[in-house]
């Protein structure tokens, strides 16, 4: 059995792929499973490094604006489409992959359009609430389509053949929360707030929390992973404090979870899904200018089932934010009933189900 993924450009596309691939393995070791990508896509170095061969295919993605710079740039990106569509359909005849699963990202486009114009089965996994251009556009040809959220069913013209069979994510071992407090150094009894942006971190997430630190730790903990790009320029306006951890990454994100009461960070469709696996209440602060405004959607999906709180961006640093975070953190009952909630929108199964989903269309040829 054979199986090309196509996806990547950002870690929300490409770790998805790695979690079904690891799953396909353990269903079936023998199984022959590469990657195509592109070289300016974080797959680039970490396919090879987690032992699968990448296939690079030469793509750009559209430049959006109704300017003449975008409309100019998208006759070149219209050009390199064409081309890429004629590597992908040669790279299909020379791999003969039974299966091809697209999971978002520029290269996808091209792969899943030859995959489908040369019959082969197709399977196309969407980790948002509102789906992508690439979903949205070769959803109809897919042999089946995987979403994350029920929302993003209403967008897509296609209405048969779809599942919602979650996201595939990071799995944790939750730390129990008195040796996950100690971990940090953090006082057990408090309750305890998590905050993080990603490797790179979040500017206005990390501003808010520089400005509002003292009315945080005045009551609770604070456990806060700034990113790279901010931790120097934070560690210098910050005192130290029994309450507080600081650092750019967090290595042991189980330890993190396991401590937090508390989730506070942007609503990318992995954290979503992680915090959904763990049942973790969160505050989700979208970013306001991804893509399709998608994080606004997925936001919007944990806030409709009690499990989250909506702040957005350009809000989070007033008075009003910051007194609905603490007036959160501080109520237990709350916190529990929306932990509730979000452990009712999780798929922990995610990457097995869809595993097996691809095993099953490949028998089917």
């Amino acid at each position: 059995m054979k199986v090309l993924f196509a996806g990547g450009g950002t870690g929300g596309h490409l770790y998805p792929a790695v979690a079904m691939a690891g799953e396909l393995r353990k269903l079936m070791p023998d199984v022959a499973i590469s990657f195509a990508g592109t070289t300016s896509g974080i797959e680039a170095a970490e396919v090879p490094r987690l032992g699968y061969r990448l296939h690079l295919v030469p793509v750009r993605g559209l430049k959006r604006g109704r300017s003449f710079a975008a409309l100019l740039a998208n006759v070149g990106v219209f050009a390199d489409f064409v081309s890429a569509l004629g590597g992908a359909v040669s790279l299909i005849g020379r791999e003969k992959p039974d299966v091809v699963v697209g999971t978002g990202g520029f290269v996808s486009a091209p792969l899943l359009l030859a995959a489908q114009l040369m019959r082969k089965k197709t399977l196309v996994q969407e980790q948002n609430a509102f789906p992508g251009v690439t979903t949205k556009l070769l959803a109809t040809l897919a042999t089946e389509v995987h979403l994350s959220f029920e929302e993003a069913r209403r967008f897509l013209v296609k209405k048969e053949q779809i599942f919602v069979t979650g996201n595939p994510s990071r799995s944790f071992e939750l730390q129990h929360t008195a040796a996950a407090r100690e971990y940090f150094s953090l006082h057990e009894e408090r309750p305890t707030l998590l905050v993080f942006g990603g490797s790179r971190g979040a500017r206005s997430i990390n501003n808010a929390v520089l400005h509002w630190l003292d009315d945080i730790t005045a009551s609770a903990n604070l456990i806060w992973q700034t990113g790279a790009l901010d931790f120097e320029r934070i560690k210098s306006r910050v005192q130290p404090s029994p309450y507080l951890w600081i650092s750019p990454y967090i290595e042991d994100m189980g330890a993190a979870y396991g401590a937090a009461d508390l989730v506070l960070c942007r609503a990318g469709a992995s954290s979503i899904a992680e915090l959904t696996n763990l049942g973790k209440p969160s505050v989700l602060v979208p970013y306001p200018h991804a893509t399709g405004d998608h994080q606004r959607h997925n936001a919007r999906a944990l806030v409709a089932a009690g499990a989250a709180l909506q702040i957005e961006d350009d809000c989070l640093d007033q008075q009003a934010s910051i007194n609905d975070i603490l007036q959160l953190l501080l109520d237990a009952g709350k916190l529990a009933q929306m932990g509730a909630a979000s452990r009712n929108q999780a798929y922990p199964d995610a990457a097995r189900q869809l595993a097996l989903r691809i095993v099953n269309l490949a028998k089917k040829l």
